[in-house]
């Protein structure tokens, strides 16, 4: 038995992991914005599951409910950082607040929740961090420029403190699902104000994509992240969805081929 504690467990992949892994019989603490969100999982696993109102933006109060898990719980093996939402529009169309309120959410949350956990799993000499970022870690697309850099922010983050943290016993990994059957596109995604002149541009196609059903399996895709704990050592990154790994194969290969056609160049550069 495992404990875990996943921020963001109202829906998605947040949700369905703290229901699968409530059915095998491990603890969970799982943030949530709204109490009455997760009432039946409460109801249905009494003493097993434990939810804690938590805005991810608030840090103190994030410090506070890993804080007081840790304290209460004894140990938590696994952390999952899985709180955000997207955000669609073409990059000058963004509002001040939209900015703020992604780069806070994603990133900066996600930053302090592992900044808060990592003094608990250094004590224990041993832990897990799934940090939930996306294929658009690596590739990008026209309408989420915000939202890639705050996944791209958060994957270089989590590579460096990977790197950190591997001599006190914790693993880290970056999961990188594809378009998943979630509410991510439909429930918690936001649009920015539309500029009519992107219209008919790149930058406006995906309100088309938006209603195209995700070819990824949430259910899968959440028990390949439960799997993955037991790997060791802990992968750096795991691809999920045939969509996810075809699309950031295609682009590292360009990438390494563009970066390949530097090599003089960059060696030119060098004192002699």
């Amino acid at each position: 038995m495992r404990t875990w504690l996943i921020t963001g467990v109202s829906s998605g992949f947040g949700r369905e992991l703290a229901v699968q892994l409530l059915d095998r019989g491990d603890r969970v603490v799982g943030t949530v914005r709204k109490s009455d969100a997760v009432d039946d999982l409460v109801d249905a696993h009494p003493g097993a599951f434990r939810a804690e109102l938590l805005d991810v933006t608030d840090t103190a109060a994030l410090r506070e409910v890993v804080d007081r898990s840790f304290a209460d719980l004894g140990r938590i093996d696994v952390v999952v950082s899985n709180a955000g939402f997207g955000l669609f529009g073409a990059g000058e169309e963004y509002t001040d607040e939209q900015i703020r309120s992604i780069v806070d959410t994603n990133l900066i949350g996600s930053i302090q929740l592992i900044r808060a956990a990592l003094p608990h799993l250094r004590a224990q000499g041993s832990g897990r961090i799934l940090q939930v970022s996306s294929y658009g870690g690596q590739v990008a697309f026209p309408a989420t420029s915000l939202y890639h850099a705050t996944k791209w922010g958060i994957e270089g983050f989590a590579e460096a403190v990977a790197a950190e943290v591997a001599p006190f016993g914790i693993g880290v990994t970056i999961v990188e699902p594809g378009g998943a059957r979630t509410e991510f596109r439909s429930g918690s995604a936001r649009l920015a104000p539309a500029i009519d002149a992107y219209d008919g541009g790149p930058a406006h196609a995906y309100r088309g994509a938006l209603r195209t059903p995700a070819i990824g399996d949430p259910a899968k895709m959440a028990a390949a992240m439960i799997a993955s704990v037991d790997v060791d050592p802990a992968p750096l990154r795991l691809l999920l969805g045939s969509d996810a790994f075809s699309r950031t194969r295609a682009v590292l290969a360009r990438r390494l081929a563009d970066l390949e056609a530097q090599r003089d160049l960059a060696a030119s550069t060098d004192v002699r």
